[in-house]
């Protein structure tokens, strides 16, 4: 669950977005695919879609990010408006890329960034899948254990290996066997960075201002947004509530809804081969028709 995972024809560079370096990793071919990870400690672009990118890559030209704050990327967002901040950041990362319109799939913080980005400029994004996202409905309710979990993370004694262990094993995947003592600590040295501890990406909201500036469900945009939208979730997500789902799918007018039995808050991971197969499906039949082989390069 590193920066180390690499795949046949994968190249790796930083592009500058404004002040902020962006990490990027790149395979395959054909319409553009922006991939955005999660929110947790420890996590990168990479790591997230371990095992996605390999067969994306045989339908779309795959880019996987490291948003603001994780990764191989610049340090520090916007805590007044997190999801705006990452938002604007990937648009503009697709500006350097001369990318002008992509697929976006994002999960959990990813997903929050991916929707914020087809709200705000509608005509970059041609096809959403979102797993999970955060900022739906998060207003309406206390935090889940998961989220207070991901949100204290870096509170009280601060970042530990049983703090992640648990986070992981308990809250991120239903099934824990999956999750190797490996991979725990790989996340956890990654979570450990000192320019992550100086300015940990994602903390609790400053006020309750902010807190509904980052519900979707409170944002009136959402009705109208017009871009096609796949929701993935788990339905025992214990970190971003399920119901979110159905939030969306009532709200959004180009809204489709896949719910996972004995999944958790990973659905691209635990569910891999079938997240693969309905993602490409629907990507597929929404590619703009007039894309080139290397569209947006």
């Amino acid at each position: 669950m590193n920066q180390a995972v690499t795949h046949p024809g994968m190249t790796s560079r930083t592009v500058t977005v404004g002040k902020r370096k962006i990490f990027i990793s790149e395979t395959g071919t054909g319409y553009p695919l922006l991939m955005l990870h999660g929110g947790g400690a420890g996590a990168s672009g990479l790591s997230n879609y371990s095992r996605n990118i390999a067969a994306l890559a045989r339908h779309f030209r795959v880019l996987v990010a490291d948003m603001p704050g994780y990764g191989q990327s610049s340090k520090g967002v916007d805590r007044n408006d997190t999801f705006g901040d990452l938002a604007q950041s990937m648009l503009g990362l697709l500006d350097q890329l001369h990318i002008q319109q992509a697929h976006v799939v994002g999960n959990s913080l990813g997903g929050a960034c991916a929707l914020r980005m087809a709200l705000e400029a509608p005509q970059r994004v041609s096809a959403l899948v979102l797993m999970g996202p955060g900022g739906v409905g998060t207003t309406r309710g206390l935090p889940t254990a998961g989220l207070k979990q991901l949100l204290n993370y870096y509170k009280g004694s601060g970042p530990s290996r049983e703090k992640i262990t648990r986070f992981i094993r308990d809250y991120l995947v239903y099934d824990a066997s999956q999750v190797t003592d490996a991979m725990i600590e790989e996340r956890y040295r990654a979570s450990i960075d000192p320019e992550v501890i100086a300015a940990p990406p994602l903390r609790g909201p400053n006020s309750l201002k902010t807190a509904i500036r980052m519900d979707f469900t409170r944002d009136p945009r959402l009705s109208s947004c017009p871009v096609p939208t796949l929701v993935l979730w788990g339905i025992e997500d214990k970190v971003n509530r399920p119901s979110g789902g159905a939030a969306l799918q009532k709200t959004m007018p180009a809204c489709d809804l896949y719910l996972f039995c004995k999944t958790g808050h990973w659905v691209q991971w635990e569910r891999a081969e079938e997240f693969n197969a309905v993602v490409t499906s629907y990507l597929a039949v929404r590619t703009p028709v007039s894309a080139s082989p290397r569209s947006g390069a």
